[in-house]
């Protein structure tokens, strides 16, 4: 995965970020195994003013996961400073895998990394890939869709741009999974476009929506593009063409192996 440098964090957030990270597994006693940006940042469409969406998957002592009582397994830090950071054990996101859960996938699948991969995430991202259901992740992205378009789809008003993006992402996500028939698709924004088959005046369409959320704080409005409006209808109303997968009976046994992997090194 690339770890994206200069302007998509800048150095003293990044400084910042990577000294929280470290005093989360010195005061929780974890090892991070993979710590990413998950918001709109690792989207592609950041506003001046995002939040630094930091998320991490970790593992903890073998003997902790004996105990008779179970742990929490989420890590949660307070917001300070538009730092928003939290995380999950490796057996939640391996029990969400098994569940074709998106958010895991996404963050498998995120451009930026605040720390080098370790080991085990490339057999997660395998692990991933072998268990997706396209049909449940189809569902999952038009609920989000639909859930952002909610009441001003349908008008003409202006509307903020951040919901624009977050109907849009989901209805891209949608038409990638009925092109491609399966796989986890990409996260990044202008990935998607670049791998959807827009004309090219929709493609213009979505830069210029880039661009102005990149100029624009997260509440501002932005006047509507029709066509832009059109695909986003037409592909939150299609995720049931995207045909679902088969179970494989052994993805429990795979990722009960990587967890005692872990736990047991």
């Amino acid at each position: 995965m690339t770890i994206l440098q200069g302007d998509a964090i800048p150095p003293a957030v990044r400084s910042d970020i990577e000294r929280r990270l470290a005093a989360v597994e010195t005061n929780e006693g974890v090892r991070l195994l993979l710590t990413v940006e998950s918001g709109s940042r690792a989207w592609g469409f950041p506003s001046p003013d995002s939040d630094y969406d930091v998320r991490f998957i970790y593992v903890r002592p073998r003997d902790w996961y004996l105990s008779l009582t179970l742990g929490r397994d989420v890590v949660e830090a307070p917001i300070v400073d538009d730092i928003d950071l939290s995380g999950w054990d490796i057996r939640k996101a391996l029990g969400l895998l098994l569940k074709s859960n998106a958010v895991v996938s996404e963050w498998i699948e995120s451009p930026i990394r605040y720390r080098p991969d370790d080991e085990i995430v490339a057999d997660l991202a395998a692990f991933a890939d072998s268990v997706i259901d396209a049909r449940s992740l189809a569902w999952h992205y038009a609920s989000l869709g639909r859930n952002a378009a909610d009441r001003w789809l349908d008008g003409d008003g202006a509307v903020p741009v951040k919901k624009y993006f977050y109907a849009l992402r989901p209805a891209l996500v949608i038409r990638w999974l009925r092109r491609e028939g399966g796989g986890r698709p990409p996260m990044n924004l202008q990935a998607l476009v670049d791998a959807v088959g827009l004309p090219d005046g929709l493609a213009d369409d979505v830069a210029a929506l880039v661009a102005a959320k990149r100029r624009s704080n997260e509440r501002s409005n932005t006047a509507r593009l029709p066509a832009l409006d059109a695909l986003i209808r037409e592909e939150l109303a299609r995720a049931d063409e995207v045909q679902g997968g088969t179970v494989d009976p052994r993805s429990r046994k795979r990722a009960e192996a990587l967890f005692l992997h872990l736990v047991n090194t």
